[in-house]
Formats: structure tokens, C-alpha cells, sequence
């Protein structure tokens, strides 16, 4: 399994150096259209606490929670290296439904699940569509900071 060993935000960015220039990218274009959701350095949940074990690039704070009733600081938006490509996770929803497959087929996604969506390349990505995929998760926060936390309990 690939694993990114990092302890800092700065550790996360410079990983993997074939991919620093993409994250970047990514960066400036959160900054742009959610500057709001602040990045952070997220390195996972423990064994035996909510959420998942690895680490990742953050943008925004909510306590995710799961139905024992356990939460953890968990990010709004989340920027994960993978072996092959870059992972987007976004916990929030529209109208109580995970928000990214609203953007199916328009971002230029290699893959998509149900929060998320991965990337090989910030350039193969449709930059005005994910730009307002992440304007709309921060708008929905800003209105509603209990969004995803409602989402990851399944309300």
C-alpha cells in the first residue's frame, strides 16, 4: 500500500517532487475560489478513532463523527497523494447528497467515488469546473458549518 510518511504540511509538499508542482497548482486554485477553507496538515485519524488513517493535505476543519458517537478533526476538503494519482475528498453535501457526483464527468476526473474524485495530472484537470466545485463546498460551510457532519453521520 502507498503510504506518504510526512509529518508536516512542509514533509507532505515535498513527498513525492514529480508531484510538488501539481499540489501547488491545486493550491492556488483553492486559494482563489474558496480562501475560506484554510490548508492544513491532517495526519489521519489513530487505529480505533473516526475517520481514516492517512495523511493529507486539508482545507477547512469539522468534526467528523460516526454513529458510536466518536469524532475527530476531520478536513472539509482533502488533497491526498496516491501511488498514481492525486485524490480530492470533499465532505459536504447538496440538498443531502455527497456534493462531487453533481461534478461527474466535468473535472476532468480519472476516477470518482462518492466524495471524491483523483487526478493524474492538475493539467488534465477542467480547471473552471473544479474551481466551482470548490467554491460551492465553501459556500455551502460558510452557510451551514454543520454540513458535513450531518453527511458523515448519515442524517
Amino acid at each position: 500500500m502507498f503510504r506518504v510518511t510526512a509529518d508536516s504540511l512542509e514533509a507532505y509538499l515535498a513527498f513525492d517532487p514529480d508531484r510538488t508542482a501539481d499540489l501547488g497548482q491545486l493550491h492556488a486554485l483553492m486559494r482563489q475560489t474558496a480562501p475560506s477553507l484554510q490548508r492544513h496538515f491532517h495526519a489521519g485519524t489513530p487505529a480505533g478513532e473516526a475517520g481514516m488513517r492517512m495523511s493529507m493535505i486539508g482545507y477547512g476543519r469539522f468534526r467528523y463523527a460516526i454513529k458510536s458517537g466518536k469524532t475527530a478533526s476531520w478536513p472539509v476538503i482533502g488533497v491526498a497523494l496516491q501511488k498514481n494519482y492525486i485524490s480530492v475528498y470533499v465532505a459536504v453535501t447538496r440538498d443531502g447528497k455527497p456534493l462531487v457526483p453533481c461534478y461527474a464527468g466535468r473535472l476532468g476526473e480519472l476516477r470518482m467515488g462518492g466524495n471524491n474524485f483523483s487526478f493524474a495530472a492538475f493539467d488534465d484537470l477542467k480547471t473552471a469546473a473544479v474551481a466551482e466545485l470548490f467554491a460551492e463546498a465553501a459556500a455551502i460551510v460558510r452557510a451551514d458549518g454543520e454540513n458535513p457532519v450531518r453527511y458523515m453521520q448519515g442524517n
